[in-house]
């Protein structure tokens, strides 16, 4: 999430709907889903198409299913039955029973307690709400009836289990959140018993009132709940609040102007909710419950204040925030901060002892160039600062800035120095890469796709169609890193090619020689296709760093289909070069650092005939090097079929040889049938 990268996408057919949400089996690391109620899919990672996978038809219609990290999903039906996945999958025709009659279940949940999963699911008839706990591996059911309230009814639920009771809290339509205690420990299989609840807070401050769709238990002393602040006279906002439910307060709170889908997740101190057309992931911590805390009047100045309950400032305009901070003993281990990209407009307010990220860069950004450096370099030096690798993203977007508002500002040297030492990603710092491209930096940019993991599609494609756009001789005299191409590729001297040999044994006899001495008489004939480079040095080390970088086919290809022709068939030649270069030898593996593998070549030529395929096939100067292409694959397909024949003997050989003590030199000559 925090880079935004698809890393996968699967879709049923047409007319087909996925009727619940699709969860992941913790245990088989596969992915299961229901569409059309009834129809079972389960697949992996690595599959693609969802008609090919494992498919089977329920005898129900299944409401949902929970997945537990040690105790595998359950399903639970409509018809209110539950069973888990490896019962239902021994028999997926097999008879479901109705728990409920009459009934719509509202809200369902799973826990373990112990070694047994346990599911809790609401249901609602005639305007009465009821309860039902589910121990599916003991066969046990309990139905609980809610207390009733009047002139309300529950809009949301949210459990967990503690102490060998399972505490439900109820958001009511009366503003007000309810605690409901069940013990798990029932043996008695009594009638239908009346649950009562208990106020645990009112979600009313200073006239206002909260609207709740979706909260969340944060833990014992704070919820948060999203909805609508309606006060008297005014527009009522959508807003995300936390409250303190030991002493009825509000904690903090933030108006949220681009709306949400009031659905509200909570996982691992961190906040998951739609807002405008984003997913937003926002941090938190909860700090020891104390009077003092929750009126907002704490007087210890090592304590944060109220807004650095949350981190807001996750909601900043495309910046990252962070807290800078010392170290300060907390009730609760304090977590380090998560950088992340979304939207909002204000910086909290701080402690004395805390300082914005953000509001740092937005002070740098009024410096001149040479003050900024020289602050910025001092910042970056003090590597016990917390949260240093979020910092240097900050550094590099306060420098992107400036670059932004005076054009010929551009501290290339700077920069460079800054992605050679610093553990960087393109999230980080998302507009350095345009400026780069931009100012046509193409050493910068080698090392962005060099070093970072999560480069989007569309700039890895801007850079292909940089680097195969440049003349050879704008490249001469720009610096680049050449270590992955220095050992293996064909130099070229005087406007001649000569070829490097590849040694495994780290000695030839032609490398002894002189081979800037080397002269080619002009009378050499030709070379023929993929024996020499068709890129010079520096740009096939360019092309290099893009093979390097990390993509997804199904959102690069669009874009590769707009890469012109004439480019696209050098870049076809470039890679069938690289191609003959890897089967040269038995390991397939070019020497150098960063150099591309055999996998990365056959993909990128895939993709590169994928979207240029009827193009090659027009163009006369693509027709003889398909040809040799498709002569060169055949004849591999060829050596490796023969190999695969003797793959057999060969292994027999090899256990034999184990099996010998050749104790003294010998010979034998072996005959394979």
């Amino acid at each position: 999430v925090s880079d935004q990268k698809p890393l996968g996408c699967w879709s049923v057919k047409h007319g087909q709907i996925l009727t619940c949400p699709v969860v992941c089996n913790f245990e088989t690391c596969e992915f299961i889903a229901v569409h059309d109620d009834k129809v079972l899919r389960i697949w992996k990672n690595k599959d693609i198409n969802l008609d090919k996978v494992f498919k089977a038809t329920l005898s129900a219609d299944v409401y949902r299913i929970h997945s537990l990290p040690n105790g595998g999903p359950v399903v639970l039906f409509k018809g209110g039955g539950v069973r888990t996945l490896d019962v239902l999958l021994e028999a997926p025709q097999q008879e479901i029973e109705n728990v409920i009659s009459d009934e719509v279940i509202k809200w369902s949940e799973a826990f373990m307690e112990g070694q047994q999963p346990v599911l809790i699911f609401a249901t609602e008839k005639d305007g009465d709400y009821f309860v039902y706990i589910q121990k599916p591996k003991m066969k046990s059911l309990h139905k609980y009836k809610l207390e009733q309230q009047e002139l309300s009814k529950p809009l949301s639920f949210t459990a967990y289990v503690k102490n060998q009771s399972i505490t439900l809290l109820c958001l009511y339509s009366n503003d007000s959140v309810y605690k409901v205690l069940i013990p798990l420990q029932k043996n008695t299989e009594e009638e239908e018993q009346i649950l009562s609840k208990s106020l645990l807070v009112n979600l009313s401050v200073s006239g206002s009132v909260l609207k709740g769709t979706s909260f969340v238990v944060l833990d014992k002393d704070h919820i948060a709940v999203l909805g609508s602040l309606d006060a008297s006279g005014k527009k009522s906002k959508e807003c995300l609040t936390i409250w303190n439910t030991k002493f009825q307060t509000l904690q903090t709170s933030k108006h949220l102007p681009l709306g949400t889908s009031g659905q509200l997740w909570c996982h691992e101190e961190k906040f998951f909710f739609t807002h405008g057309k984003v997913l937003t992931v926002i941090m938190y911590k909860c700090e020891t419950s104390s009077l003092a805390a929750a009126v907002g009047k704490l007087k210890d100045s090592q304590a944060p204040d109220l807004s650095s309950f949350v981190n807001w400032d996750a909601l900043g305009d495309e910046e990252l925030v962070v807290s800078f901070q010392s170290q300060q003993p907390l009730a609760l281990k304090p977590e380090s901060k998560m950088t992340l990209r979304s939207k909002s407009s204000s910086v909290s307010k701080v402690q004395p002892g805390t300082l914005s990220a953000g509001k740092l860069a937005r002070n740098l950004q009024d410096a001149s160039p040479a003050v900024l450096e020289d602050r910025l370099k001092k910042l970056m030096s003090e590597a016990q600062m917390p949260d240093l690798h979020a910092i240097v993203g900050y550094v590099v977007t306060a420098l992107i800035n400036k670059c932004k508002v005076n054009p010929y500002y551009y501290p290339k040297d700077f920069l460079l120095e800054i992605i050679q030492t610093q553990d960087l990603s393109y999230s980080l710092c998302p507009d350095l890469m345009a400026v780069a491209l931009e100012k046509k930096d193409v050493y910068l940019l080698q090392l962005c796709l060099q070093r970072f993991p999560d480069i989007p599609e569309e700039i890895t494609y801007a850079c292909l169609k940089v680097f195969l756009s440049m003349s050879e001789n704008h490249l001469k005299n720009i610096d680049l890193d050449l270590d992955s191409v220095i050992c293996y590729i064909d130099i070229e001297l005087n406007n001649k090619e000569v070829k490097t040999e590849i040694v495994e044994n780290g000695f030839s006899t032609e490398l002894e020689q002189n081979i800037l001495d080397t002269k080619i008489p002009k009378k050499t004939p030709l070379p023929t296709e993929g024996e020499f480079c068709p890129v010079g040095l520096r740009k096939a080390a360019l092309l290099n760093a893009v093979l390097h970088s990390a993509y997804s086919e199904t959102f690069l290809l669009p874009h590769l289909k707009n890469l012109p022709a004439k480019e696209a068939v050098l870049f076809l030649r470039y890679l069938y070069y690289l191609y003959v270069k890897c089967s040269e030898k038995i390991n397939t593996t070019l020497p150098g650092t960063h150099s591309p593998t055999v996998n990365q070549i056959m993909d990128w030529m895939c993709l590169l005939l994928d979207a240029h395929f009827t193009v090659m096939v027009m163009l006369p100067e693509a027709k003889e090097l398909l040809s040799r292409l498709h002569k060169f694959v055949r004849a591999q397909v060829r050596f490796y079929s023969e190999l695969n024949k003797i793959e057999e003997s060969l292994r027999e050989l090899q256990r034999l040889n184990h099996q010998r003590d050749f104790q003294t030199y010998s010979i034998e000559v072996l005959e394979l049938i």
